[in-house]
């Protein structure tokens, strides 16, 4: 009997085989995620503890330190598309697992030195310059996880299962914001405002790079997920197209395009809903800290058990169905999400409308590493996935905090809503209008798993 007509002899009925495919990817999804959590918790660490650790880095005299402390956030986001092209063409080349190796050594080390710098009653503007350097590695660093992420979980995942596999992209990413607000929030148990203040986000920080040591290891023994075939030709000579910039300009621009058009109000919605809605209930809360903290971790801990399950629900019905889903929600919801977090005093409420919120942005985060991976053949997905998020996350996630702190401070918050609204919508349209459902994908015609 061949070993795919082998029936697993529990009785299960399956075959062992399918068992066993199941479980290496599920394996392999846990090492490749363990990597996105940390890097993860490296870019979040530094929103979660903006407040406390500003003062080190700018006057806080100065009215619009906040602003530029959010700006440093929006300008490492410069740095993502030209970091998904390095590693999407080094990952689309040279294999997944050495990328994603890579990238996670760059951030541990940008961690250690934010940890370590002194700040600038010692060295002047020299602090905000390490530290803006720092971040702009982290930025390029990101812009390699994500694209390489999102296509190493695609490709190792079971083709009846995508979905489901996929979505631990977003189960881990959503899991660094929650193990940065746990940190704070078990920081708040043992030190006070000032302390925090003083000396704890450097425990933060400190804590994010030596986790991606351990992580570091793990991604060593994944497998790799290109075939041999393809990476020796490559190392021959033989492969120009592989990880080509202008391979993926020249005859995939329309997935690319795509890709952007996709993203676009998926990325703006993650931010509002994940990043500045947070940031309101701390102000909200006020002199309430640890309440805030609380409201935070719990809806962030939430919208990472959804992920799972948005994903199975797009193996069942498609992906088309579950990201309408979000560009509607996301249409008629962001203005009471952001007009009621602004003066929030309910704990409940705030919970309710936080979780409700989340409900809606799953249906974009659950799925939307798969529906790019999709789009494009393996010689160039990892640049393809890569450099579109990367693009669409700069021009409008990554500058959402810093966006949304110059209109509150200008009284333009309506302005902030509307524009949100608009570009979800035009997502929204692309979803209705670009998408086909459960129509054969690129990782459809690619025959059996190159995994070794």
């Amino acid at each position: 009997m061949s070993e795919t007509t082998t029936v697993d002899p529990a009785g299960s009925g399956e075959p062992a085989s399918s068992r066993a495919s199941t479980r290496r990817a599920v394996w392999n999804t846990l090492r490749g995620s363990s990597g996105n959590l940390v890097e993860w918790y490296d870019v979040y660490v530094y929103t979660v503890f903006a407040s406390y650790f500003e003062s080190h880095f700018f006057d806080s005299a100065d009215k619009n330190s906040t602003v530029y402390v959010y700006a440093i956030f929006a300008v490492t986001f410069l740095m993502r598309p030209v970091g998904s092209w390095f590693f999407g063409r080094y990952a689309d080349r040279y294999g997944r697992r050495a990328a994603l190796t890579f990238s996670v050594s760059l951030m541990a080390a940008c961690s250690l030195v934010i940890a370590l710098v002194p700040g600038r009653e010692v060295i002047g503007v020299g602090a905000a310059v390490i530290l803006i350097l720092c971040r702009l590695v982290q930025g390029f660093a990101t812009g390699g996880e994500y694209g390489t992420s999102a296509t190493y979980m695609s490709e190792a995942a079971t083709r009846e299962r995508r979905g489901f596999f996929s979505s631990f992209q977003y189960v881990t990413l959503v899991g660094g914001h929650v193990l940065a607000q746990l940190t704070l929030l078990v920081l708040q148990l043992f030190m006070d405002k000032q302390e925090i203040s003083d000396y704890g986000w450097r425990i933060a920080f400190f804590i994010g790079g030596i986790a991606a040591v351990v992580v570091f290891w793990l991604r060593r023994s994944m497998d790799e997920s290109l075939s041999t075939e393809q990476l020796e030709a490559v190392q021959r000579g033989e492969d120009s197209e592989s990880g080509s910039l202008r391979e993926l300009v020249g005859n995939h621009w329309r997935p690319l395009v795509l890709c952007f058009l996709v993203t676009m109000g998926g990325t703006l919605a993650f931010y509002v809903y994940s990043v500045n809605a947070p940031a309101m209930i701390k102000t909200a809360f006020g002199d309430r800290g640890m309440t805030a903290t609380w409201i935070n971790l719990t809806g962030l801990i939430f919208l990472m058990l959804l992920q799972p399950v948005g994903g199975m629900i797009s193996d069942k019905v498609g992906r088309k169905p579950v990201l309408v889903f979000f560009g509607a929600g996301g249409v008629a919801y962001t203005w009471f999400l952001i007009t009621y977090l602004q003066d929030a005093t309910s704990i409940a409420a705030t919970v309710l409308v936080t979780g409700i919120g989340y409900i809606i942005l799953t249906g974009y985060t659950s799925i939307n590493a798969i529906v790019k991976a999709e789009l494009f053949p393996s010689h160039i997905r990892a640049l393809g996935v890569g450099v579109g998020y990367a693009l669409a996350n700069s021009a409008f996630g990554g500058t959402a905090p810093m966006i949304y702190q110059a209109a509150k401070n200008g009284g333009h918050v309506t302005l902030f809503i509307v524009y949100v609204t608009v570009v979800v919508f035009a997502s929204l349209l692309v979803y209705l209008f670009a998408l086909k459902n459960k129509s054969e994908t690129a990782l459809d015609r690619e025959q059996g798993s190159a995994f070794r």
